[in-house]
């Protein structure tokens, strides 16, 4: 009798935990683009067009300390050449000299405060993607993440993630599993009027602005 009673303990228990887990709901799996959402969200392309325009500021004031380079050049050469006219006097040839070292000396600081003036703008542009980047993926990750739920997803995977082969961690998913439309939906319910449609026609890369080190030469 108590062997019976055991083996109905034992059926009884084995049918509860088969009827958990068949009370467990079926995954759901969805799928969602980061990269395109955040490439076409329109405070990233405000973003850019901001970026856009330090870039080309910054571009501007390069060119400017490159004129200025290049007009110590010149003014270089001309003592150079004095210090080497023959029709000169010791004395003149030696101030000429003189002013040249100088100039030469000019020169080089005008290379170097060219250079500290680019690794510092790209620093700072580099910085602020970077940190933009990092916020917006956050609060598009949220967002996604909330359709999802109300989809009735128990997961969501982003198939923009490479993996360590450099390929999508997802290699096939159906579109019909795929919430990146819907998600970008959301996001453009708070886009302002004004706010930018398409990234700007010149808009630098990410992290690489276009100002580039002037040809300020040195010749003695």
């Amino acid at each position: 009798m108590k062997h019976s009673i055991k083996s109905l303990v034992a059926l009884a228990a084995f049918g509860l935990v088969t009827l958990a887990a068949s009370a467990q709901p079926a995954a759901k799996i969805l799928v969602v683009d980061m990269a395109k959402l955040y490439d076409t969200h329109y405070k990233t392309l405000e973003q850019n067009a901001k970026i856009q325009s330090d870039d080309q500021k910054a571009q501007e004031e390069v060119d400017k300390m490159n004129k200025e380079g290049n007009a110590l050049v010149e003014e270089y050469k001309s003592l150079n050449e004095q210090a080497g006219n023959a029709v000169l006097s010791a004395e003149a040839k030696s101030k000429a000299q003189n002013e040249a070292q100088k100039k030469l000396e000019a020169i080089q600081n005008k290379q170097n405060e060219v250079r500290s003036f680019i690794q510092n703008t790209r620093n700072s542009l580099q910085q602020r993607l970077q940190t933009f980047r990092s916020l917006m993926l956050e609060e598009i990750g949220k967002i996604a993440a909330d359709v999802a739920k109300r989809k009735g997803a128990t997961l969501l995977f982003d198939k923009a993630g490479p993996s360590l082969i450099g390929v999508s961690n997802i290699i096939y998913s159906d579109p019909a599993y795929e919430i990146t439309d819907d998600v970008m939906k959301e996001i453009n319910k708070d886009r302002p009027a004004g706010a930018p449609t398409a990234a700007p026609a010149a808009a630098p890369a990410a992290g690489s602005p276009t100002i580039s080190l002037p040809g300020v030469g040195t010749k003695k």
